[in-house]
């Protein structure tokens, strides 16, 4: 019983929060690279505050990242040293394509992914590639207005055409976009969306959303037809969606809640816009502009395994609450839950709900490509870190993992927590918020040495790899 013998473990990170590097090797410039940190983030991130070049007046996290673009080889070897069986990663599409519609990629940047790819063969790691982790160039944005403009979709392709030839000796395993149900909450970081006055922001956000699904299928297609080997998966911001009380009305607003996080994840794993969205988008007058032939491709090429984040479960209401935090995502504040330092809810029994609800509705095989805590590490006079708080963290939702698979019978290919090293936060642009098994000497002012520290939590997670989950 336990885990498969070849389960996944492992750990993730996006491109844009730890590469750095963005004026080297001919990358172009890149949505994420552009979300300040500080009060202006949020404006920017949901599309409000248009910030489409850097200023004086701002900071920008990803310009520099956690050096990853130069210290590649050090950081995939701790990451062998623990005992990864695969990297998720993402591609920095700016980087094989600077503007994004150039008729022949970059050479520097193919060479440096194949380079890390060449590391991970050395460790033994496989890649799990994702081919856009809230990536759009800033090009494409100015043009076309980001995923709005369905000529996006032949951009992306060519991108994925490239990565698909040139990497087919080491990547079969592929994610279409990071996080796709994001674009309603975080639609410029996820979509390269801005609004102007005015402007049906759901009708832009729902029909850029189509655009992505039909790109999504149309990955699938062409992955399939260069490499019989490849696998491509989707992946969403998971997390059950719990009534506040069980007044029907809050049992009735988190149902509502749970479809909106499905919705995109229903017509990429079963093929078809549901008949729950159907009819909200028409009543809304914000259903999408298809073509003749969208129906059939997205009924033809679902994706062959689900991937999902998770972090935390989510409480709702019908009326007004105390609220708490999450993963982009504010909810009601779940009175029989703690809380981490940024107000996240700790939910791991969360997991394998989520884990049940999420292949009951799909039964196809799943993946966790993000799973962690985000928390202040106080390194001793020596730079160690002994985070006792995330092993105690990453302890229960393995544990809770593990009863989906041993005792529900969920089918799930691995794990991939977030995030192996220290690196710049999504949600807030910050670096003290850290994740990884590995300390980074990056400090919020920019300022450190770039050093990586082992923590106390690297060896624990070597422990429980070497185990195949049995040591915790």
């Amino acid at each position: 019983m336990g885990f498969p013998v070849e389960f996944l473990w492992g750990g993730a990170s996006a491109a844009n929060q730890c590469e750095g590097g963005i004026f080297e090797g001919g990358r172009g410039l890149a949505n994420v690279d552009v979300c300040p940190s500080g009060p202006d983030r949020n404006a920017v991130i949901i599309g409000h505050r248009k910030m489409f070049q850097m200023d004086e007046e701002h900071q920008y996290p990803a310009a520099g990242g956690v050096d990853f673009y130069h210290r590649y080889r050090e950081d995939i070897q701790l990451m062998g040293e623990m005992g990864f069986k695969v990297y998720r990663m993402s591609i920095a599409w700016t980087r094989i394509f600077p503007n994004g519609e150039e008729e022949m990629p970059n050479e520097e940047g193919i060479a440096f992914y194949e380079h890390v790819f060449q590391e991970c063969r050395k460790y033994r790691i496989k890649p799990l590639v994702t081919i856009s982790h809230f990536d759009c160039p800033i090009h494409l944005i100015e043009k076309y207005g980001g995923w709005r403009d369905r000529r996006m979709i032949d951009h992306y392709l060519r991108l994925c055409r490239v990565l698909f030839e040139r990497y087919r000796d080491y990547v079969t395993h592929w994610l279409t976009f990071n996080e796709i149900n994001m674009i309603l909450h975080a639609p410029f970081m996820g979509a390269g969306l801005c609004f102007g006055n005015g402007e049906n922001e759901e009708q832009v956000k729902y029909q850029a959303a189509h655009h992505e699904l039909i790109a999504s299928a149309l990955a699938v297609k062409l992955a399939h037809e260069m490499n019989p080997e490849n696998k491509v998966g989707c992946m969403f911001a998971a997390g059950a969606a719990y009534p506040y009380s069980c007044r029907p009305q809050d049992v009735w607003e988190a149902l509502l809640t749970d479809q909106e996080n499905y919705f995109f994840v229903d017509v990429q794993a079963r093929g078809y816009y549901p008949s729950y969205a159907v009819k909200r988008l028409q009543k809304k007058g914000v259903y999408p502009v298809m073509d003749g032939g969208d129906e059939k491709l997205l009924r033809e090429y679902p994706v062959d395994f689900i991937s999902f984040s998770y972090y935390n479960s989510r409480c709702i209401a019908a009326e007004e609450q105390e609220t708490a935090e999450g993963n982009l995502f504010k909810s009601a504040k779940n009175p029989y839950l703690k809380f981490s330092e940024w107000g996240w809810p700790i939910d791991p029994l969360g997991l394998r709900i989520t884990l049940n609800q999420v292949y009951d509705r799909y039964q196809k095989p799943l993946f966790i490509v993000e799973n962690g805590l985000g928390a202040l590490d106080c390194p001793d006079a020596d730079g160690y870190v002994s985070d006792d708080y995330r092993i105690d963290y990453l302890r229960e939702h393995i544990r809770a993992m593990k009863a989906a698979v041993e005792e529900d019978g969920v089918d799930l290919m691995g794990y991939t927590s977030w995030a192996p090293i220290d690196l710049i936060s999504a949600g807030t642009g910050e670096m003290k918020k850290r994740y990884g098994y590995v300390y980074v000497d990056r400090q919020e002012d920019g300022s450190g040495t770039l050093n990586r520290i082992r923590k106390k939590s690297f060896y624990w997670y070597q422990r429980v790899i070497e185990s195949n989950g049995e040591v915790l």
